[in-house]
């Protein structure tokens, strides 16, 4: 007992930890225990180069899917992109050594399987012009159905991809196979396994990304590396469930909204044709603009059988989808995961449409958009709205080029064609013309109004967009002046898809002000761009109507005489109360511009009911209530 009381004194306490550190210290760095690794790789070398072969595997395999993936890892790749990268392949690598025990085997799989994902990512960029995303993998059958009309014919990629496959096989190959099952110390794998559903549920399940600001890449990118970019993809497809969603309340809901017969006193056009202008924007909506002249003087001239005002945006600058998205459908990418477009994460085959509708009605449908076919995810996107035939830019014969885009003029003579040759005719265009940036040539475009001094040295490109507005108001008057010679009822809906991607200091002489020091209202000024509805015919004329694009489809649907489907009946009346929703605010029918947490109680019921209604249509549509959003008589999908 008196040894105990001794030990628990300050002086002999510190005497045993001395002597605990020194004894450890000597074990621990004597000259076995520092080269013990150095013989044991001296002892067993087979091993240590297997292991190393192994942990080279996740190198080789990001290496050969960014060749595939037509990117050059040391340039294009920013060094968080590869480390994110290279988390997920030795995950993949260390789960294929959990499940198989041994290097040799695992390491061949991991990479083989690698190679296989990459070459199907490189047909698919090949054919699309963008890569692989989870959607696709739902779809598949879609693709299947249409594999065997593409070329697979090898390049330099895939040489590139399979010489460096072939390599590594053949270095797994040349490390000494296993004699028995190699099992990974248990305590190694829980950690491995506690690592990996860690990361996981961080990067899936929590705001890491965002708050990182990491993104998917939509357009023709391969920006993130490709299984970055797919995961990314695979984080944002979560829509989340409204509170208290359930499918008995959505029925419950649905009943209260109806569908709404064809108004038999409205004229049914023969042709309808919505023009969603690329980055057509009417910029005299902000006081800071000086002109020469009116860019848009036809634009602003319409008055007759003509229904026009403001259409507010849910974008601005890019993101063209997205508004085609909403207008097509009703649905609001408000409740969608930020940055992220509907075109190549929720589109789903049977998704409600005005095109579906439309096709009910006996209309034959045209997307037709004169650029590319693989922006956006375009051709599996217009199939799953039900469009009969598509256009794209090898569709337009002997184009008429402004800067290197075809013109406008070009894109209504190609509209021209498809309403001569088809009766009744529904035609979605997107037109390209106007497209960023504007600082290109200026190929048969004329510079004819010059900007004020400050606005030229805030952006020197801003002159060359003005031109190109103009250059649209001139093809407007065509389209409009050839249309009133037509004798066939035809009814034209006209809007920009958002304002042009000018510099940040353009906008702030527009504004008169720093961009931060906005009132949202201000910040909506950035978001609104010019529409309306014309006819050949006797139509109610309206000025100053506001709106976003989620309501324009039930407007085209009521003006043409169309049924409204219960959930556009249930758009109609939401109109009458939020005219005006966007995921920077909202426009109230008293005018009030507003955020989501400053709504009454009343309005934050109809947006909890749009939002509802907006995840059954778009996330969760099941049968009993597709009648809801669906039109009755709906045809059945042309191949």
């Amino acid at each position: 007992m008196q040894f105990f009381g001794d030990a628990l004194s300050y002086k002999n306490t510190a005497y045993l930890v001395c002597r605990f550190w020194r004894i450890n210290m000597r074990a621990l760095f004597c000259k076995d225990t520092l080269l013990r690794p150095f013989r044991s790789m001296r002892g067993d070398p087979d091993r240590w180069i297997s292991r190393l072969v192994f942990l080279l595997g996740p190198w080789a395999a990001l290496w050969m899917v960014e060749i595939l993936n037509e990117n050059d890892v040391f340039q294009d790749l920013a060094a968080w992109q590869v480390l994110m990268n290279m988390i997920w392949y030795y995950l993949l690598f260390a789960l294929c050594r959990l499940i198989l025990g041994r290097r040799r085997r695992s390491a061949a799989v991991a990479v083989t399987l690698c190679f296989l994902v990459g070459l199907l990512n490189h047909y698919i960029l090949r054919f699309r012009g963008r890569i692989l995303f989870p959607a696709d993998v739902a779809g598949w059958r879609t693709a299947a159905n249409v594999a065997s009309d593409f070329d697979y014919s090898l390049d330099h990629y895939i040489v590139q991809a399979a010489v460096l496959l072939v390599a590594y096989l053949f270095l797994v190959w040349a490390c000494p196979a296993q004699r028995r099952r190699d099992r990974m110390p248990r305590l190694a794998g829980a950690l491995l396994i506690l690592f990996g559903a860690g990361y996981s549920f961080a990067f899936f399940c929590t705001g890491m990304l965002p708050a990182l600001g990491i993104y998917t890449q939509q357009w023709v990118t391969q920006a993130n590396g490709f299984l970055l970019n797919f995961t990314v993809a695979m984080r944002y497809s979560s829509v989340d469930k409204p509170e208290d969603y359930s499918r008995d309340r959505v029925l419950e809901l649905a009943e209260e909204y109806p569908a709404v017969e064809a108004d038999g006193s409205v004229t049914r056009p023969v042709n309808i044709i919505a023009i969603m202008n690329e980055s057509f924007a009417d910029l005299t909506i902000f006081e800071g603009l000086e002109l020469e002249e009116d860019p848009t003087p036809f634009l602003h001239s319409m008055t007759e059988n003509t229904i026009k005002g403001w259409m507010y945006s849910p974008v601005t600058g890019g993101g063209t989808a997205s508004v085609e998205f909403e207008y097509l459908t009703g649905f609001s990418t408000l409740f969608q995961p930020p940055h992220t477009v509907a075109y190549q994460l929720y589109v789903e085959e049977g998704m409600p449409s005005l095109a579906a509708l439309a096709g009910s009605q006996g209309y034959e449908t045209t997307a037709f958009h004169p650029y590319l076919s693989s922006g956006w995810n375009r051709p599996i996107a217009y199939q799953c709205l039900s469009f009969d035939h598509q256009l794209y830019q090898e569709d337009v014969e002997d184009p008429y080029l402004i800067r290197r885009y075809i013109s406008d003029r070009s894109d209504y003579e190609t509209i021209f064609d498809v309403t001569g040759t088809t009766s009744p005719a529904f035609v979605f265009n997107v037109t390209m013309q106007n497209h960023s940036g504007y600082a290109q040539g200026w190929n048969n475009l004329t510079k004819t109004i010059r900007l004020s001094t400050q606005l030229r040295t805030a952006d020197s490109s801003a002159e060359q967009y003005i031109a190109l507005a103009q250059a649209s108001d001139d093809a407007l008057e065509e389209l409009i002046g050839y249309y009133s010679q037509v004798e066939e009822p035809t009814l034209i809906v006209f809007f920009g898809d958002h304002q042009p991607p000018l510099k940040n200091a353009f906008y702030e002489e527009l504004y008169g002000k720093k961009l931060s020091e906005r009132t949202t209202a201000e910040v909506l000024q950035q978001y609104a761009v010019p529409f309306f509805l014309w006819a050949n015919y006797d139509i109610p004329e309206q000025s100053g109507v506001i709106l976003s694009p989620n309501y324009l489809g039930v407007l085209t649907a009521q003006t043409a005489g169309l049924p409204l489907t219960g959930y556009m009946n249930f758009l109609a009346q939401m109109y009458q109360e939020l005219p005006v929703i966007t995921p920077v605010g909202l426009i109230t029918a008293d005018g009030q511009t507003l955020t989501e947490s400053e709504l009454n109680e009343e309005q934050q019921e109809w947006l909890w009911k749009y939002e509802t209604f907006n995840y059954c249509g778009m996330i969760d549509l099941f049968d009993e209530a597709r009648p809801f959003f669906c039109p009755p008589q709906d045809r059945e999908q042309n191949g």
